[in-house]
């Protein structure tokens, strides 16, 4: 003989509709399989199922409360009927709290209500039905890049601790804390279920040399004295190999040249990023005697201002 609904969901017959759906939430959120996995849970859990069933829907609620069905929401003949309604008072009709509000199943829920995920696991979206096949859990794991690999892109192989292993392509453009997803490769499923995925949380190396904002690429280039007074062709290291870049005569320690495109790729297909290279001037270790004659006949004829604060 199956429980009284009242009893299973925890409310009295007094119970508003809105108290029914409330108390059969916490309790869903309580037992589902997909949170408690435990037989006993589950078995609760369908006894909860099929209460709400009942008393969710109040057209049904009603003819339970008049005696008209029994628990399991089975017709009842008459005689026990007339039975029910006289050891409850001669029935009324209606259902304790009002007719109005809930009714039934799972018509005008809120998909912004924070039990939704749990509903998405029920069969057909509705109590009663069971649960369906739960998917797999998702894996999540770390891999550390090189600063070029994530700019370039990269394959990696990616051994997991049971010595498995999974490819992985590293998009160009990959950023530091990126999570990649390989869909299917967590772990299995219920029969009848997806797998899991597994999640690849990208750590990027810092590089000695670059240094990433946006899709532009910093760097500093030392020079020498004699290049930045009178300017010359140098070679600068890029993403994908040296270059060429023409320094203007007299440039400043500290100047900013900007490569055109020499950053990072655009993963929306816009333009790429540039490279900035920042001037450093470099003086010789040892200053000779006619470099430092040279500067001292030089200094009192063009001495000039170089804006210090």
């Amino acid at each position: 003989m199956a429980d009284d609904p009242y009893q299973v969901l925890g409310v009295s017959r007094a119970a508003s509709d809105e108290d029914v759906r409330k108390a059969y939430l916490k309790l869903v959120k309580e037992l589902h399989p997909d949170i408690n996995p435990s037989r006993a849970a589950e078995d609760r859990f369908k006894k909860v199922t099929s209460a709400f069933d009942l008393l969710g829907d109040s057209d049904k609620r009603r003819k339970f409360d008049r005696g008209e069905l029994n628990a399991a929401g089975e017709t009842l003949n008459r005689g026990y009927r007339a039975h029910a309604e006289a050891g409850q008072g001669g029935g009324q009709g209606g259902s304790p709290g009002g007719g109005a509000g809930w009714n039934g199943g799972f018509s005008g829920f809120d998909s912004d209500n924070p039990f939704s995920d749990i509903f998405s696991g029920l069969r057909g979206g509705r109590p009663g039905s069971g649960p369906a096949p739960r998917r797999g859990q998702d894996v999540r794991y770390t891999l550390d890049v090189d600063f070029l690999e994530a700019a370039n892109g990269a394959k990696k192989r990616v051994t997991l601790p049971g010595g498995a292993t999974l490819d992985l392509a590293v998009p160009a453009g990959a950023n530091d804390g990126q999570v990649l997803r390989l869909k299917g490769k967590g772990h299995a499923g219920q029969p009848g279920a997806d797998a899991g995925d597994a999640l690849i949380e990208l750590k990027v190396r810092a590089d000695p040399l670059f240094k990433r904002s946006g899709n532009d690429i910093l760097c500093e280039v030392p020079v020498t004295l004699d290049e930045a007074i009178l300017g010359a062709a140098i070679e600068v290291a890029t993403l994908t190999g040296r270059v060429q870049l023409t320094l203007p005569k007299g440039t400043s320690s500290g100047r900013v040249l900007r490569l055109k495109g020499k950053g990072i790729a655009n993963p929306s297909s816009g333009p790429p990023g540039d490279l900035l290279v920042t001037i450093r001037i470099v003086l010789p270790d040892v200053i000779d005697d006619d470099l430092a004659a040279f500067i001292q006949s030089w200094r009192q004829t063009r001495a000039y201002d170089p804006g210090r604060k």
